[in-house]
Protein backbone atom coordinates (compact mmCIF):
# COMPACT_ATOMS: atom_id res chain seq x y z
CA UNK A 1 0.00 0.00 0.00
CA UNK A 2 2.96 2.81 1.07
CA UNK A 3 4.82 1.74 -2.54
CA UNK A 4 1.15 2.58 -3.76
CA UNK A 5 0.89 5.21 -2.74
CA UNK A 6 4.55 6.49 -3.24
CA UNK A 7 3.59 6.18 -6.66
CA UNK A 8 1.19 8.19 -6.81
CA UNK A 9 2.31 10.76 -4.91
CA UNK A 10 5.45 10.51 -7.42
CA UNK A 11 2.92 10.82 -10.41
CA UNK A 12 1.02 13.44 -9.33
CA UNK A 13 4.18 15.52 -8.34
CA UNK A 14 5.41 15.07 -12.31
CA UNK A 15 2.56 16.10 -13.48
CA UNK A 16 2.18 19.07 -11.65
CA UNK A 17 5.93 19.82 -12.51
CA UNK A 18 5.15 19.20 -16.28
CA UNK A 19 2.40 21.78 -15.99
CA UNK A 20 4.41 23.81 -14.85
CA UNK A 21 7.17 23.94 -17.50
CA UNK A 22 4.31 23.95 -20.24
CA UNK A 23 2.59 26.90 -18.74
CA UNK A 24 6.18 29.38 -18.32
CA UNK A 25 6.65 27.85 -22.30
CA UNK A 26 3.24 28.89 -23.38
CA UNK A 27 3.50 32.37 -21.25
CA UNK A 28 6.81 32.47 -23.09
CA UNK A 29 5.33 31.88 -26.25
CA UNK A 30 2.77 34.76 -25.68
CA UNK A 31 5.74 37.28 -25.37
CA UNK A 32 7.39 35.89 -28.60
CA UNK A 33 3.56 36.83 -30.39
CA UNK A 34 3.18 40.40 -29.28
CA UNK A 35 7.23 41.34 -29.84
CA UNK A 36 6.78 39.76 -33.59
CA UNK A 37 3.82 41.64 -33.81
CA UNK A 38 5.62 44.68 -33.07
CA UNK A 39 7.75 43.76 -35.61
CA UNK A 40 5.60 42.66 -38.53
CA UNK A 41 6.53 44.07 -41.78
CA UNK A 42 3.92 45.76 -43.74
CA UNK A 43 2.31 44.75 -46.16
CA UNK A 44 1.56 45.81 -49.31
CA UNK A 45 -1.94 45.71 -51.80
CA UNK A 46 0.67 45.47 -54.37
CA UNK A 47 2.27 42.45 -54.04
CA UNK A 48 5.24 43.52 -56.49
CA UNK A 49 6.02 46.95 -54.66
CA UNK A 50 6.04 44.55 -51.09
CA UNK A 51 8.69 42.61 -52.82
CA UNK A 52 10.42 45.74 -53.65
CA UNK A 53 9.91 47.32 -50.18
CA UNK A 54 11.09 44.25 -48.80
CA UNK A 55 14.74 44.43 -50.97
CA UNK A 56 14.70 48.35 -50.26
CA UNK A 57 14.37 47.66 -45.96
CA UNK A 58 17.14 44.73 -46.78
CA UNK A 59 19.63 47.57 -48.14
CA UNK A 60 18.64 49.33 -45.13
CA UNK A 61 19.49 47.60 -42.60
CA UNK A 62 23.17 46.55 -44.93
CA UNK A 63 24.30 49.90 -44.47
CA UNK A 64 23.33 50.48 -40.89
CA UNK A 65 25.38 47.73 -40.18
CA UNK A 66 28.01 49.24 -42.68
CA UNK A 67 28.42 46.21 -45.10
CA UNK A 68 28.61 47.66 -48.24
CA UNK A 69 28.63 43.95 -49.86
CA UNK A 70 25.73 43.27 -48.40
CA UNK A 71 24.16 46.51 -49.38
CA UNK A 72 25.34 46.14 -53.38
CA UNK A 73 23.69 42.93 -53.22
CA UNK A 74 20.06 44.38 -51.59
CA UNK A 75 20.51 47.09 -53.52
CA UNK A 76 20.74 44.74 -56.85
CA UNK A 77 17.75 42.41 -55.81
CA UNK A 78 15.82 45.99 -55.56
CA UNK A 79 16.76 47.29 -58.97
CA UNK A 80 15.26 43.73 -60.55
CA UNK A 81 12.15 43.93 -58.48
CA UNK A 82 11.50 47.37 -59.59
CA UNK A 83 10.84 45.73 -62.86
CA UNK A 84 9.27 48.09 -65.90
CA UNK A 85 6.38 49.99 -64.18
CA UNK A 86 6.45 53.39 -65.47
CA UNK A 87 6.25 55.36 -62.61
CA UNK A 88 9.10 52.89 -60.68
CA UNK A 89 11.78 54.00 -63.46
CA UNK A 90 13.04 57.13 -61.11
CA UNK A 91 13.68 54.89 -58.27
CA UNK A 92 15.30 51.99 -60.22
CA UNK A 93 17.48 54.48 -61.70
CA UNK A 94 18.49 55.52 -58.05
CA UNK A 95 18.61 51.85 -56.76
CA UNK A 96 21.40 51.53 -59.81
CA UNK A 97 23.25 54.12 -58.44
CA UNK A 98 23.92 51.98 -55.12
CA UNK A 99 24.56 49.25 -56.80
CA UNK A 100 27.41 51.04 -58.80
CA UNK A 101 28.88 52.81 -55.98
CA UNK A 102 32.30 51.92 -55.19
CA UNK A 103 32.53 53.23 -51.02
CA UNK A 104 30.12 52.88 -48.48
CA UNK A 105 29.30 56.74 -48.58
CA UNK A 106 29.12 56.54 -52.34
CA UNK A 107 26.13 53.97 -51.24
CA UNK A 108 25.20 56.21 -48.33
CA UNK A 109 25.20 59.12 -50.71
CA UNK A 110 22.36 57.44 -53.63
CA UNK A 111 20.47 55.87 -50.47
CA UNK A 112 18.95 59.28 -49.96
CA UNK A 113 18.18 60.18 -53.35
CA UNK A 114 16.77 56.31 -53.62
CA UNK A 115 14.60 57.04 -50.29
CA UNK A 116 13.00 60.00 -51.77
CA UNK A 117 11.78 57.85 -54.72
CA UNK A 118 10.46 55.01 -52.22
CA UNK A 119 8.77 57.07 -49.98
CA UNK A 120 6.76 58.30 -53.00
CA UNK A 121 6.28 54.85 -54.21
CA UNK A 122 5.48 53.98 -50.75
CA UNK A 123 2.58 57.00 -50.31
CA UNK A 124 1.36 56.11 -53.47
CA UNK A 125 0.52 52.49 -52.69
CA UNK A 126 -1.74 50.76 -50.27
CA UNK A 127 -0.68 49.18 -47.27
CA UNK A 128 -2.91 46.46 -46.15
CA UNK A 129 -1.44 45.63 -43.01
CA UNK A 130 0.63 47.22 -41.15
CA UNK A 131 2.58 50.77 -40.93
CA UNK A 132 5.98 52.64 -42.56
CA UNK A 133 8.00 54.96 -40.66
CA UNK A 134 9.40 57.91 -42.66
CA UNK A 135 12.79 59.11 -40.68
CA UNK A 136 14.97 62.18 -41.19
CA UNK A 137 18.37 62.57 -40.37
CA UNK A 138 19.82 66.26 -40.06
CA UNK A 139 22.98 65.92 -40.49
CA UNK A 140 22.95 63.08 -43.15
CA UNK A 141 24.05 64.15 -46.61
CA UNK A 142 26.93 66.74 -45.66
CA UNK A 143 24.40 68.57 -43.00
CA UNK A 144 21.43 69.32 -45.97
CA UNK A 145 19.45 65.96 -44.19
CA UNK A 146 17.70 62.69 -45.70
CA UNK A 147 15.11 60.49 -45.28
CA UNK A 148 14.52 56.80 -45.52
CA UNK A 149 11.80 54.32 -44.90
CA UNK A 150 11.65 51.75 -42.03
CA UNK A 151 8.88 48.70 -40.38
CA UNK A 152 9.78 50.57 -36.70
CA UNK A 153 9.65 53.99 -34.77
CA UNK A 154 13.26 53.12 -32.85
CA UNK A 155 15.75 54.73 -35.10
CA UNK A 156 18.09 53.33 -36.81
CA UNK A 157 20.29 55.67 -39.23
CA UNK A 158 21.56 54.00 -42.49
CA UNK A 159 23.83 57.62 -43.30
CA UNK A 160 26.17 56.94 -40.38
CA UNK A 161 25.55 53.56 -38.95
CA UNK A 162 27.08 53.15 -35.71
CA UNK A 163 29.13 56.36 -35.68
CA UNK A 164 25.48 58.20 -34.86
CA UNK A 165 23.12 55.60 -34.87
CA UNK A 166 20.27 57.10 -33.34
CA UNK A 167 20.41 60.15 -35.14
CA UNK A 168 17.08 61.41 -36.47
CA UNK A 169 13.54 61.80 -36.02
CA UNK A 170 9.89 59.53 -37.34
CA UNK A 171 8.44 62.92 -39.84
CA UNK A 172 5.26 60.59 -40.79
CA UNK A 173 3.75 57.45 -40.32
CA UNK A 174 2.60 55.81 -43.62
CA UNK A 175 -0.67 53.49 -42.95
Amino acid sequence: MKTKMKNTILIVSMALVSFGVFAQHDHGSHDEKKEMSQKMEPMFKDKKLGIAYGHYIHLKEALVASQMNEAKKAATKLEASLGSEDNWQEAKAEAAKVVSATTLDGQRKAFASLSNEMASLVKSGELSMGEVYLEYCPMANNNAGAYWLSNQKEIKNPYFGDKMLKCGSVKETIN
